[in-house]
């Protein structure tokens, strides 16, 4: 069997910290899209964890840990990740293993998502800059370079002549661009190094035996729902099917052998860069919720904006991805709010309605909220859902009847014990 574990808002959920809650119910952790521009914050025993490329199920001994076909793959970065690890006592090359079709990220790849950017001056989508989009553009332009070519003795030969390319394309930019490559090139063939004493496999293969021989798999995604390619707030998106299709074709899953769809999301919302975000706050209840929050990039550092709930993305991503069990993040963060409001609809050409419309730009929707009442407790300490105030759970029960889902999980804090399950 095959569940899936997906973000339904604009990414930074917690679905790190969910995914290392639940890798105890699986025999193998498969990430399934996106890159290092992917950052899953994990805390337990008193550390804080950011993983970007490593699926989140690492610390468990009891599971196997794929990055599947469907991911890009920073060496340099990945390198760096698993130094991290070092101190851990990880049994790294038999429990980590990277599917031979995943594409690599180039050095290049990074100057050319920086040129890409700064040409676009004020229109900037808020790029990552960790080279993902030029990644995914070789990739479906069929010239991209593959985790299998470095089992090959021409791989080098391949590599000079995709950069070479890449360098003609910074200068069509026109932009200043200051780099090395020299310098960068040592760094990347280095982690190369590193790269390959790990074990390839044909991941399509090896999920599909394990399902056969009865194994427990856990799909992992990257981002949320909101920044897929395809049904995302396009062109502010990421550059991969983030939504629970992209499982398939990342992981080379059948749909038919999908099970749960886990739909993790904030009990308010945030995004990171660019794009539209109707119930976005510039007041102080905005600021309140990113400083309690400590809503920051994993990746980035970046500094994310926060609004209400909004419940009309809310219930589009829920049925884009056929979500059958919701888990609700930071509800401990609107703890003191002594008023909540939710958004329950759009004024949109004059008149109400109820679904993600294809522009959500400021100018041309207003969002229309309920008003629900807040609650004062310290949700923290909290072991068990009968702890739980009155208003949050009144507040669970209005969400749970707009969706049509069952929240069964609502996380308290960023650590694992912080997690109650309904």
């Amino acid at each position: 069997m095959v569940d899936l574990l997906l973000g339904l808002q604009w990414g930074d959920e917690g679905k790190g910290k969910i995914v290392d809650v639940l890798t105890k119910d699986y025999d193998i952790i498969a990430r399934f899209q996106g890159g290092p521009n992917a950052g899953h914050t994990l805390e337990f025993d008193g550390i804080k964890h950011v993983l970007h490329t490593i699926p989140s199920g690492i610390f468990h001994k009891n599971a196997i840990n794929i990055v599947g076909n469907g991911v890009v793959i920073d060496p340099v970065i990945f390198k760096k990740e698993l130094d991290n690890l070092d101190k851990f006592n990880i049994d790294i090359v038999s429990k980590l293993l990277i599917s031979r079709k995943a594409h690599l990220i180039l050095p290049t790849h990074r100057l050319l998502d920086a040129a890409s950017e700064a040409a676009k001056g004020k229109a900037k989508i808020g790029s990552t800059l960790k080279g993902i989009g030029p990644t995914y553009m070789d990739k479906t332009g069929r010239n991209g370079m593959r985790v299998g070519d470095l089992e090959f003795g021409n791989w080098k030969k391949k590599y000079r002549a995709l950069a070479d390319k890449h360098e003609a394309m910074i200068g069509f930019y026109n932009v200043d661009v200051q780099y090395n490559l020299a310098e960068l090139e040592t760094e990347f063939f280095d982690a190369v190094e590193t790269l390959k004493k790990l074990s390839f496999i044909d991941s399509e293969e090896y999920i599909f035996k394990a399902q056969a021989n009865g194994q427990k798999i856990l799909a992992e995604g990257a981002q949320g729902s909101l920044l897929d390619i395809d049904f995302g707030t396009y062109p502010y998106v990421t550059s991969s099917n983030t939504t629970a299709a992209g499982a398939c074709t990342g992981l080379g899953v059948p749909p038919n052998k999908i099970e749960k769809v886990y739909g993790i999301f904030k009990a308010y919302t945030t995004r990171v860069g660019s794009g539209p975000f109707p119930t976005e706050l510039f007041d102080q209840d905005g600021e309140t919720m990113g400083r309690v929050g400590n809503e920051f990039g994993a990746t980035t550092g970046r500094p994310r904006r926060c609004g209400w709930l909004d419940l009309v993305a809310l219930k589009y991503a829920v049925q884009i991805n056929g979500v059958t069990d919701l888990m609700m993040m930071k509800s401990d963060v609107l703890s003191g709010f002594d008023k909540l409001k939710v958004c329950t609809a759009y004024q949109y050409k004059g008149e109400t309605i109820q679904h993600l419309p294809y522009n959500i730009e400021s100018k041309n929707v207003t969002p229309v909220y309920t008003e629900l009442k807040g609650w004062a407790a310290d949700l923290t300490k909290m072991t068990k859902a009968e702890d739980l105030p009155k208003a949050l759970n009144d507040y669970i029960a209005f969400l749970e009847q707009e969706l049509q889902v069952p929240i069964k999980i609502v996380s308290v804090g960023p650590d694992r014990l912080q997690t109650i399950r309904r």
